[in-house]
C-alpha cells in the first residue's frame, strides 16, 4: 500500500525545478502558473538564491508548483495505485492538488494568499522558530509551555519545532530541556501559532469561494493525523491549521496504522522520507528528487501501490 507525500516549507533548494523543466508541457505549467499568480516561479526554481527562496511569500508557491509538476510527471493522471495522500504544513495544499480537492490553479492562489498572509503576519512580531531536537517529547512539550511558547510542528523521530518571542527562543537555546539541543530556524515567524490568526480570516474568505471536490484519495491531516474524505473538510483544516500546530509524528502514525508498506515524497524531496525512516521504520520510502529517478521510482510505485 502507497502513500503519496508533499513536503513543507524549508526544503527548497535553489535550482530544484531547473531539471524538471526540460519536460516542455512542465514549462508551459509554471509558466502559466507563475501567470496567474503573478510570481515568477520559473526564476524561483531555476536562477533565484537561497536567500530569495526563503522569503515565505516565495517558497510557498514554489513548493506547491514543484510537487504537482514531479507528481505529473510520475503518475499523469494515473493516481490508482496511492492509498493516502499528506503534505506537510503548506505540502497540504499540494496534497490536496493531487488528490483532486483543488484543481491546480486554485490550488496555486490558494498557496499565493497563504503565503503573502503569513509573511505578512510574521512581519514586525519579533517571533521566530527553533528546531528541538532529542529530548524526552513530554519534558520537551512541558519545557516549551512553561516559556510561553509553542510546540508548532511535531515531526516525530525526536524533532519538535519552538514557535513564539525571539526572547523565549533564545532563553531556549540557554537552557535546553534535558537530552536536547536547540537550532534556531532561518523563518520570519512563528507560524502555525496564534500569530498567524490574522491570516486564517483572509485564507477562509478565499477558499470559500473556491470549488473543492471530495478527494479522490483519502487525505492525513496535520491537525490530528486523521483521515478525511470531504473535500470541504480538507479546505477548512488546511487554512485553519496555519494558527494551528502541525502534528506530523501522528500523521506517520496513520500510515503505519492503516498498513501502508511505502511512501513515495515529490520534489523537493528527502525531509519527510528521512522522518519516516526514523519514525517508522518498518515503513520503506523513495525521495523523487530528479527527472533521472522516474524509472526507479515507478519500480517502486508498482512494488508498494494498489489497495
Amino acid at each position: 500500500m502507497l502513500a503519496f507525500l508533499a513536503p513543507g516549507q524549508g526544503s527548497q533548494t535553489p535550482g530544484f525545478l531547473a531539471p524538471w523543466l526540460a519536460d516542455n508541457s512542465a514549462t508551459d505549467l509554471v509558466a502559466h502558473w507563475s501567470s496567474i499568480i503573478d510570481l515568477d516561479l520559473t526564476h524561483l526554481g531555476t536562477t533565484a538564491d537561497a536567500d530569495e527562496i526563503r522569503d515565505t511569500a516565495n517558497a510557498q508557491p514554489l513548493l506547491v508548483a514543484g510537487g504537482l509538476i514531479g507528481a505529473a510527471a510520475l503518475f499523469g493522471g494515473d493516481i490508482s495505485s496511492i492509498s493516502y495522500v499528506a503534505g506537510h504544513s503548506v505540502g497540504e495544499i499540494t496534497a490536496a492538488g493531487f488528490a483532486g480537492v483543488l484543481d491546480s490553479d486554485s490550488a496555486l492562489r490558494l498557496v499565493r494568499a497563504r503565503g503573502l498572509e503569513m509573511a505578512k503576519a510574521a512581519s514586525g512580531s519579533e517571533t521566530g522558530m527553533s528546531a528541538v531536537l532529542g529530548g524526552e517529547r513530554d519534558l520537551v512539550v512541558a519545557a516549551l509551555t512553561e516559556l510561553g511558547l509553542t510546540a508548532a510542528n511535531e515531526n516525530g523521530a525526536g524533532q519538535i519545532v519552538a514557535a513564539g518571542a525571539l526572547s523565549a527562543l533564545a532563553t531556549l537555546a540557554e537552557n535546553p530541556p534535558a537530552g536536547a539541543r536547540v537550532r534556531p530556524l532561518a523563518v520570519s515567524g512563528a507560524f502555525h501559532t496564534s500569530v498567524m490568526t490574522p491570516a486564517v480570516s483572509v485564507l477562509a474568505e478565499l477558499a470559500a469561494g473556491m470549488q473543492s471536490h471530495d478527494p479522490k484519495i483519502p487525505l492525513l491531516s496535520n491537525k490530528d493525523g486523521a483521515v478525511i474524505d470531504a473535500g470541504r473538510s480538507v479546505l477548512d483544516r488546511i487554512v485553519g491549521q496555519i494558527a494551528g500546530p502541525v502534528r506530523w509524528d501522528l500523521c506517520m502514525d496513520t500510515l503505519a496504522a492503516m498498513g501502508v508498506t511505502g511512501v513515495i515524497e515529490v520534489p523537493p524531496a528527502g525531509v519527510l522520507s528521512g522522518l519516516v525512516k526514523r519514525a517508522q521504520p518498518t515503513i520503506e520510502t523513495f525521495a523523487l528528487k530528479s527527472p533521472e529517478d522516474l524509472a526507479a521510482a515507478r519500480e517502486f510505485v508498482a512494488k508498494h501501490g494498489g489497495h
